[in-house]
């Protein structure tokens, strides 16, 4: 294990993190966006998107039996993808709306203010955790080249 291990391992989280708020700044900027994509020559609304994450390296059982047998942690968290939610447009009756349908009715993105609030919330919160563990890392570094002297 190196002496770097926990500063790599809360670095990937902080650029995961960071992805994941730029994706859901993003899903707050489109939230009136009804022309989003253009699919079989008929516009689409914005889709939400949301961060898949998973761990760098193995799966779960391999990292078990590695810190039984040492004292290896992990490899850190990278972003396996970014999926659009596959949730049902809102239909929201505007007939003056160009985007309106025989009906009155315009397909609105999917996306909830209220989810992409409680998102950004955990994201951030996140975010500070792991700024809080690299600091705590660094500060131990430190003490530690201090201890030579």
């Amino acid at each position: 294990m190196s002496i770097f291990h926990s500063l790599n391992n809360s670095a990937s989280a902080l650029t995961a993190g960071r992805l994941r708020m730029d994706v859901i700044s993003s899903n707050m900027a489109n939230i009136d966006t009804t022309r989003g994509k253009l699919v079989n020559g008929e516009w689409e609304p914005y889709k939400r998107k949301m961060v898949v994450q998973q761990q760098q390296g193995g799966n779960f059982s391999s990292y078990l039996s590695k810190a039984v047998n040492s004292n290896s942690v992990g490899n850190g968290v990278k972003v396996a993808k970014i999926v659009e939610d596959e949730t049902p447009f809102e239909l929201v009756y505007n007939p003056d709306h160009p985007d309106a349908n025989e009906d009155g009715y315009v397909e609105m993105p999917n996306v909830d203010p209220l989810k992409e609030m409680v998102d950004l919330m955990s994201a951030t919160r996140t975010y500070e955790a792991n700024v809080t563990v690299f600091n705590a890392s660094k500060g131990m570094l430190m003490k530690a080249l201090e201890i030579g002297k």
